[in-house]
């Protein structure tokens, strides 16, 4: 029987009057929600046990009565849900067997199908004019099943609901006129008693109206609106048009349905009728439950979603897994059955929802993010209208009560969500979010008008928790014993964990308040912190005083480096309010500057001490040929760049006497080093027997001031002389900075590498007297070994020393030896050679060695570049070995290029000219000489006159042996004589074209009494003759004008080197003649500007 909702008693059963009940008037006309406590209640929810036993009934009366098929995902069995609810509640099986019977005992309630007629789409359109009228007739047949559950199978008929049920059990919908899409939304609320044997009917009509001829030809659009008026007329007047029909099994049904359904035809004409939309929900009425007689639904279906997640929290806890906020498939299915029952609309469910994971989120914690689903659900349907002033205020009274305790989170996020759980952030940010949207609500602004804005709450909450944090951790420091040192260290702790904080806020915790309310959470703690350590540290450091013992410098010092790297994370000038409470803290610890210097400097000095001390001269590897004690040193003074990098005095002209000091120290710690590791060298070498040990020892010493020197010399860049000579610009004279640390750095340098020379000179030292040795010996050898036989024992000897101190050098102090033994080595063979000067065997082996020794010191690039190794005195030996080394001949052909040589950059005429024609026939293998004539010559006679002639001689004489000099006519008294004589030699071409052969000419003054007198000598290069040079025949010979020239006057060092060989008649031949033009020649020297 079909019931309306909103009055108790049943109508006339009139089918025009049938019982309408639209959906949205069923939402408002529901039980009214209960009346809420002023306080909230705890999270905790406990029952009495008389309410959990009308609890326990109620939700064994759902189940026992449970309608429609399983929901996907839901429990089917019902054993499996009354188990459930045991547990749930806590019953013995005894009780649960006696409780389960009584229950069945109970009256049934009056079983309905609550049915929303929602919509169609594509009906037929029966009227003339293309549409219809549509309407629906609906309710339940009784005690007639479909065969095999298909509405189909029965046999077609019209009017199923007017034929099968009775008038007062059918129901009736609006008409929609002159559509084929109509729209209802009309709910009817439908009994029955037995859902098995029970199905449900609905029938749609065209409503047909009484309508003269001339009306619906009014209407008529088309040939069928024709065809449909001859149909019309055919029917009885008044009679409606069958449009389609749905039919259903209501054990087919789910609890809740929501589905298009095709509307079946009663014959073929039409099988395709459009579809109809449709909503079912299975409720119950008349329960007999004292709990649904006695409280509202709301409040029994609040009750009950309270008892079953307070049983969910307990199975998660006994499994020692944290709550996620979902039901399980049981809970879920009482839930929703119950629900449904009762007919509860979806507001009251995320109403119930609401305030029961509210309440236990404030006792319990599980993802705030479970909240956000009722939210959402009131939000979209909340209508103030509905509730009454009681409801309003539990309502209002929940939103404050979460809010107030999710702010109370916020003042402690920092142990509620620490960042040592993982998904800490994940969790506050989820909170924000359902705090956001709670305040966002159009429920929280109507109910609660007078709450601030949340971002204005947060802020506050969060700068009084950060406050309140920060004496926490002031309290949690406090020293057990009283007293400065005591103080200052509990100081340190705290204002590193304020840094610990400001970083967890940079990095993780601003970004979550800034995305979700725009906070600026980093800006907002360091400005509330920044002031609480400087009140503290202030406080602190007034109390020492100006004096500051060393003990108390040590305290302060990372207590100032801390408050650096705290100021180090102020946020830009336009994310911050007024002045700074840290600006010029470093004032607060200027007395203790000193105590810092002289404590850093004594801790490098003892650190220095104990590494020499250590240090057994040892390399660490191959490739690392200093010892310990200099990786010691560098990275002591690494520390005391650090040191400095850390204070950074901001003070510019407090800053540049600080680094003064620092180099300095850093200077005076480098000296005492030199003098440590020296002493140390002594003291293990003092009983050594092997020399070699002692060498390695001093080359591992050499090598750490070579380190040293090293890393003084990066001391400008790991002190930032950049930056502060820039910052100190300002208030120091220009060049102090200069003339003051740059000074002090070059001293240190100059000294360091003093001690390194000291020390290669004594390696080097070691290795002279081997070198100056095998030289000397080198010349001693007899005759018969060969040069590269005799140099092999130098050789081997340097090639042996030399790749040991590669070997235990560093490349620097190896090249250092390698100048210092080069210079040596060039000093002994200048020496020996000078002595060996006479001996052309010696001079060939010391000239051999020359080349090796060179060879040897460059190695191919490794060793001394060429530039270091050509020395001049490297030049000047390699002359003189070459020259005595050189045989007689060799030096005499030297000689004559020299003269050539001297020829060809003379271009003064002082002395005189001649002028000649050369040419050489190479078929004939004739030099033909055509003497012109001679000019400008020295008047040598005492008539102021001379009588010259021409000397023709093919030099050297050793190479044109059977070729005897020529010579000219002698001319009388004339300066100027014309000689034009023609001189033919019978010669062949080899011996022309070799170095230093040339043609002669003697200018002479004829003497009847003495020897003739020089006039001068010039020097034609035979390479040079035409026809000399290529196998053509000379064509015309141009003449050559040579100027005189006379022999060096301090003597020729070849004639000097061919005098010495006194047993060479050769040389000594030559050595006369030419010591004899010579003299002549310095008789007769022109007087200046002639």
């Amino acid at each position: 029987m079909a019931t309306l909702l909103s009055h108790p008693q049943r109508r006339p059963p009139l089918l025009r009057q049938a019982i309408k009940i639209r959906r949205r008037r069923v939402r408002d006309l529901q039980d009214p929600l209960p009346q809420a406590a002023q306080e909230i209640e705890t999270p905790s929810h406990h029952f009495s046990p008389e309410e959990r036993a009308l609890l326990y009934e109620e939700a064994l009366y759902t189940v026992l009565h449970r309608l429609g098929q399983p929901e996907p995902n839901h429990v089917t069995e019902a054993s499996e849900l009354l188990r459930y609810l045991q547990e749930a509640f806590h019953v013995e099986p005894e009780e649960h067997r006696l409780m389960l019977q009584r229950i069945r005992e109970l009256q049934k309630p009056i079983f309905c199908l609550k049915a929303t007629v929602k919509q169609a789409k594509g009906i037929l359109g029966k009227d003339v004019s293309g549409f219809s009228d549509p309407y629906c007739l609906l309710g339940i047949e009784q005690g007639v099943g479909l065969p095999g559950g298909s509405p189909g199978s029965r046999r077609r008929q019209k009017a199923v609901v007017r034929h099968t049920i009775p008038e007062e059990q059918t129901h009736r919908t609006q008409v929609i006129t002159q559509t084929l899409n109509p729209v209802w939304d009309e709910t009817f609320i439908l009994e029955f008693e037995d859902v098995t044997s029970a199905s449900f009917h609905l029938d749609m009509w065209d409503l047909d109206t009484v309508e003269s001829v001339r009306q619906k030809l009014g209407e008529l659009t088309d040939l069928h609106g024709l065809r449909r008026i001859f149909k019309e007329a055919r029917k009885d007047k008044g009679q409606d048009d069958f449009l389609g029909n749905v039919v259903l099994r209501l054990q087919d049904l789910r609890c809740r349905e929501d589905q298009w359904y095709l509307l079946e035809p009663c014959t073929e004409t039409y099988p395709d009728r459009g579809q109809c939309h449709l909503q079912f929900q299975f409720i119950h009425k008349r329960r007999a439950t004292v709990a649904s007689r006695s409280q509202p639904s709301y409040t029994v279906h609040l009750h009950l979603l309270q008892q079953l997640v307070s049983h969910e929290v307990t199975q998660h806890q006994a499994g020692s897994t944290s709550w996620d906020g979902s039901l399980s498939p049981q809970a879920a299915t009482i839930l929703f059955l119950h629900a449904t029952q009762k007919d509860l609309s979806d507001f009251h469910q995320a109403m119930a929802q609401w305030l029961a994971y509210s309440r236990l989120y404030q006792s319990l914690e599980f993802p705030s993010s479970c909240l956000l689903h009722p939210i959402t659900s009131i939000e979209y349907q909340w209508i103030q209208g509905r509730l009454k002033a009681e409801q309003q205020e539990e309502l209002a009274a929940s939103f404050s009560s979460l809010l107030a305790y999710g702010l109370s989170l916020i003042k402690r996020f920092r142990s509620v969500f620490p960042l040592s759980v993982s998904d800490s952030p994940a969790r506050l940010q989820s909170l924000l979010r359902v705090l956001v949207q709670m305040c966002k609500m159009k429920a929280f602004g109507e109910l609660c008008p007078d709450s601030a804005p949340l971002s204005q709450l947060v802020t506050e909450a969060l700068r009084t928790g950060t406050t309140e944090w920060f004496h926490l951790k002031q309290q949690h420091h406090q020293p057990m014993v009283q007293g400065m040192l005591e103080a200052g260290k509990a100081l340190l702790s705290l204002v590193q964990d304020v840094i610990g904080d400001l970083h967890q806020c940079q990095r993780t915790w601003n970004k979550i308040f800034h995305n979700v309310l725009k906070i600026d959470l980093f800006s907002m703690a360091f400005l509330e912190l920044q002031w609480l350590v400087a009140k503290r540290v202030q406080d602190h450091t007034t109390v020492v005083g100006s004096t500051v013992s060393p003990e108390m410098g040590e305290s302060l010092f990372p207590l100032y480096v801390s408050l650096k790297e705290l100021c180090q994370l102020c946020p830009v000038p336009s994310e911050r309010d007024g002045v700074l409470a840290l600006n010029g803290f470093h004032r607060w610890f200027q007395p203790a500057i000193p105590s810092w210097l002289q404590k850093t400097y004594n801790v490098a000095l003892a650190r220095v001490q104990r590494a020499v001390q250590m240090d057994e001269l040892v390399p660490l590897g191959e490739l690392t040929k200093h010892s310990t004690s200099a990786v010691d040193l560098s990275t002591c003074f690494a520390q005391i760049s650090h040191t400095a990098r850390q204070l950074d005095w901001p003070d510019p002209e407090e800053a540049f006497m600080i680094t003064v000091k620092f180099v300095e120290d850093t200077c005076r710690l480098a000296l005492v080093y030199c003098s440590l590791i020296k002493a140390r060298a002594r003291e293990l070498s003092a009983g050594q027997k092997d020399q070699g040990q002692a060498a390695n020892m001093l080359c591992v010493v050499v090598n750490d001031m070579e380190q040293l020197r090293l890393v003084i010399a990066k001391l400008p860049a790991q002190l930032a002389w950049e930056a502060l000579e820039q910052r100190v610009g300002a208030v120091l004279e220009q060049g102090q900075l200069q003339n003051t640390l740059h000074a002090q750095l070059q001293s240190a340098l100059a000294g360091l590498g003093h001690e390194i020379r000291t020390g290669v000179r004594t390696l080097a030292e070691q290795l002279e007297v081997g070198i100056a040795n095998h030289i000397q010996k080198l010349v001693g050898i007899r005759e018969s070994v060969l040069p590269e036989d005799a140099i092999l024992p130098l050789m081997k000897f340097l090639v042996v020393e030399l790749r040991y101190m590669n070997t235990n050098l560093v490349q620097e102090n190896f090249n250092s030896l390698l100048t210092l033994l080069w210079t040596h080595t060039l000093a002994v063979l200048v020496e020996v050679a000078a002595s060996q000067h006479s001996s052309a065997l010696a001079s060939s082996r010391l000239k051999i060695a020359l080349q090796n020794l060179e060879s040897c010191f460059h190695a191919d690039g490794c060793g001394l570049p060429h530039e270091a190794l050509h020395t001049a005195t490297f030049q000047a030996l390699w002359r003189d070995l070459e020259l005595q080394a050189a045989s007689s001949r060799e030096l005499i052909q030297k000689y004559f290029c020299s003269r050539i040589q001297q020829q060809a950059e003379t271009t003064s005429e002082e002395l005189g000219a001649v002028t000649a024609k050369a040419s050489y026939r190479a078929s004939e293998q004739k030099l033909r000489v055509e003497l012109l004539s001679a000019s400008s010559l020295l008047p040598l006679d005492s008539n102021g006159s001379s009588d010259p002639f021409v000397q023709l001689t093919l030099e050297p004489r050793h190479a044109f042996p059977e070729l005897a000099a020529r010579e000219t006519q002698k001319h009388k008294k004339d300066l100027h004589p014309l000689f034009d004589e023609t001189f033919e030699f019978l010669v062949p071409a080899e011996p022309c074209r070799k170095a230093g052969a040339c043609l002669l000419f003697t200018v002479l003054d004829h003497d009847t009494l003495g020897a003739d007198d020089l006039e001068g000598e010039a020097f034609l290069p035979l390479c040079e003759v035409p026809g000399l040079s290529g196998s053509e025949e000379p064509g015309e010979v141009p003449q050559t004008r040579l100027p005189l020239t006379y022999p060096a006057p301090n003597g020729d060092p070849i004639l000097q080197l061919l005098e010495s060989r006194k047993g060479d008649r050769e040389a000594q031949v030559f050595v006369k003649l030419r010591r004899q033009r010579a003299k002549q020649a310095s008789q007769h020297v022109p007087r200046p500007g002639r």
